[in-house]
């Protein structure tokens, strides 16, 4: 996902859209998420990345545990995901945001009610 995907709303809070498949089952391609960009965040919890290699490029990671001052991170489909197992831990700054919720599921995924504030590990 690019910047461009990421419309800011209330200066806070944005949306971002899913896309690839390395959250799933949790999200999916075409789920749009609220974020809170430059939020507190906590282990387990879904964060947005934008790594220092790739500015303007966000990713949609689960933060797995505090490795010294970094973040180890992960996508939930671990099969597929690039993540902190392949480049490593991140800095808390490449952390920009973090996942409040899923505001609307893609249209494969979607269900009569558009919005759903619930998602599990």
């Amino acid at each position: 996902m690019t910047q461009s995907d990421i419309p800011k709303l209330f200066g806070k809070y944005g949306t971002v859209a899913v896309s690839g498949d390395s959250m799933l089952p949790t999200f999916r391609s075409g789920d749009w998420l609220l974020v809170a960009w430059a939020d507190r965040f906590r282990i387990g919890d879904v964060i947005v990345v934008e790594r220092e290699e790739r500015p303007g490029v966000f990713l949609i990671k689960r933060v797995e545990r505090n490795d010294g001052g970094k973040f180890w991170v992960e996508g939930d489909n671990k099969s597929i995901s690039t993540d902190s197992r392949e480049w490593g831990a991140v800095a808390e700054i490449e952390i920009v945001g973090r996942v409040v919720t899923r505001l609307r599921k893609s249209r494969e995924g979607r269900r009569s009610r558009k919005w759903s504030g619930e998602f599990k590990r």
